[in-house]
C-alpha cells in the first residue's frame, strides 16, 4: 500500500520562486498548493489542511509575519509546520519570525537539499505530536494547557471539538468564561474543586491537574452530559412555547452554528433545520436567527430558568 502524498502550501508572490519549488516538492513526493499572497493562504486554509507550509515574508496587502499569527489562530492548523523563506536575516526579523509562530526559518537563495532535509524532519516532528495527542484521547485523556493570561496554548483532539462545539466566541483571554476560569484558578478553590461552566451555557466542567513555573496550567475537561442538556432544552421548550425539536435548533443558532452544523449535531437536513426555524421564528415573533438567537439566550439568562 502507499502512503499518502504529504501537502505542502507554498506561500510566495515571487513566480520564479514557485516555479522552482513547486518542480522541487512535485519530484519529491509532495502534492503542492500555491498561494500568491496571505490572504489566500487563509482562504485555502479554510478548506484544506496542509501538513507543511513555506511562507515568504514580504508579500503584498498581508506580508509573511501577520499570516502567520492569524494561521495559529486556526485549531485545525495547530500542528502544521510553518518554515519561513525570506531575504531578510537581522536577528530581529528572526525572532519576529519565530514569534509569529513558525517552527523554522530560511534565508534566500533556497538551498533544495537543505529544505527538503528540514522539511521531512518537522514533518516527522509534527506528526509524532499529532499522535501523541491522538493516543491521550483515546485512553481518556482530554486535556488543555492554559497560559496565566488565559490563553489556549495547547489541546488534545477532543478538547479542541468541545471548546469549538460549546465556546462559539472562541477561547481568548478577554471572554466572560475565560476570566471565569482565571478566577477560579487563581482563588483558594482553584485546585481543590472543579469549575462547573454549565451556569454560563457551555456543558463543560475543568479540572485543575498541573502548573509549571511558567505559571501553565494543565487542565482536564469533562463533558456534562444529556442530563444537563435536556433539562435546558426542556425548561427553554416550556417558556418559549417550542416543540423539543425546535428548542433543539434555536439552542444551537443561539450558539452561533450554521444550519449545516447544527443539522449534523442533531442528524438533520440543513433544509429541515430550516424548516424548523421558519415554524419557530413567528413563536417567538422574530424574522431572522440574530433575533431568536437574541431571544434565547435572554430566555436563558432568567434566573428562575
Amino acid at each position: 500500500m502507499t502512503q499518502n502524498k504529504p501537502t505542502v502550501l507554498i506561500v510566495d508572490d515571487d513566480i520564479n520562486t514557485l516555479s522552482m519549488l513547486n518542480d522541487t516538492l512535485d519530484d519529491a513526493g509532495f502534492t503542492v498548493l500555491v498561494a500568491l499572497e496571505g490572504q489566500q493562504a487563509l482562504s485555502i486554509t479554510q478548506r484544506i489542511t496542509p501538513d507543511i507550509i513555506l511562507m515568504d515574508a514580504i508579500m503584498p496587502h498581508l506580508d509573511g509575519f501577520e499570516t502567520s499569527k492569524r494561521l495559529r489562530e486556526n485549531p485545525g492548523l495547530r500542528h502544521t509546520p510553518v518554515i519561513f523563506m525570506t531575504g531578510l536575516s537581522d536577528t530581529e526579523n528572526v525572532v519576529d519570525a519565530f514569534d509569529a509562530g513558525v517552527v523554522d526559518y530560511l534565508v534566500k537563495p533556497i538551498r533544495t537539499q537543505e529544505l527538503l532535509v528540514r522539511m521531512r524532519t518537522h514533518l516527522r516532528n509534527s506528526q509524532l505530536t499529532t499522535s501523541a495527542y491522538s493516543a491521550m484521547d483515546l485512553v481518556g485523556q482530554t486535556l488543555c494547557v492554559i497560559s496565566q493570561e488565559g490563553k489556549l496554548l495547547w489541546a488534545t483532539p477532543n478538547a479542541w471539538q468541545l471548546f469549538n462545539t460549546y465556546c462559539v466566541e472562541g477561547f481568548e483571554p478577554q471572554q466572560k468564561f475565560v476570566k471565569r476560569v482565571l478566577g477560579w484558578l487563581n482563588s483558594t478553590d482553584g485546585i481543590k474543586l472543579p469549575l462547573d461552566l454549565s451556569s454560563v451555557n457551555i456543558p463543560l466542567k475543568l479540572y485543575f491537574s498541573h502548573y509549571n513555573a511558567s505559571g501553565e496550567r494543565l487542565l482536564r475537561i469533562e463533558e456534562i452530559k444529556e442530563h444537563a442538556e435536556d433539562e435546558t432544552i426542556l425548561r427553554l421548550k416550556n417558556r418559549l412555547g417550542l416543540t423539543h425539536r425546535e428548542t433543539e435548533v434555536l439552542l444551537w443558532i443561539a450558539r452561533g452554528k450554521t444550519n449545516r452544523e447544527i443539522g449534523h449535531i442533531l442528524n438533520l437536513s440543513p433544509r429541515t433545520v430550516n424548516k424548523h426555524l421558519e415554524i419557530a421564528f413567528p413563536k417567538l415573533g422574530v424574522d431572522n436567527r440574530t433575533a431568536a438567537a437574541a431571544v434565547v439566550i435572554a430566555a436563558l439568562a432568567v434566573k428562575e430558568f
